[in-house]
């Protein structure tokens, strides 16, 4: 008799934090678990239209573009490269990776229903109240549109 794996669907960024997350949800329910694992691990990283990052900029605009989207491809490569690395440390070799273009908020939200994932796994940036207003908060918005289980990983404070 065969199951098959749930679905865990970890996102992504280029920060601290994100990745804090990966290497937390892969050591205390992936790895320790080697191939017994009950999940299917699916990493993506949602990379921004340069249109988004350079927004209405005026005259000019046009001519940033390609720069700028040559910049959103390196951080891409090099945050894959980072995820993939840790996942090799882990021995984790069966993880999948995506990069996909668009809004975080909705790249995790459609890839839950496109890998229909179990559970979402996102790294808390840990802005206050005012900061999470003024740029929206993916994992806010993930909990409460999200088809399933979102959970949000806090890199703990470091005391001085």
């Amino acid at each position: 008799m065969t199951t098959e794996k749930q679905v865990m669907v970890v996102g992504i960024d280029d920060s601290t934090h994100s990745f804090y997350a990966l290497e937390w949800v892969l050591n205390h329910l992936i790895a320790s678990l080697a191939s017994n694992s009950p999940f299917k691990v699916v990493i993506v990283h949602a990379k921004p239209t340069s249109s988004s990052v350079v927004g209405l900029a005026g005259p000019g605009a046009a001519e940033v573009m390609p720069f700028v989207e040559v910049d959103l491809k390196k951080i891409a490569a090099r945050v894959l490269e980072k995820a993939k690395d840790i996942c090799t440390s882990k021995l984790v070799n069966d993880a999948i990776f995506e990069v996909v273009e668009g809004d975080a908020r909705n790249v995790m939200c459609e890839a839950v229903e496109k890998h229909h994932a179990n559970m979402l796994v996102l790294g808390s940036h840990g802005y206050g109240a005012i900061k999470r207003a003024l740029l929206g908060s993916v994992s806010d918005y993930c909990v409460h549109h999200a088809h399933c289980t979102v959970m949000i990983v806090k890199k703990p404070k470091i005391k001085t």
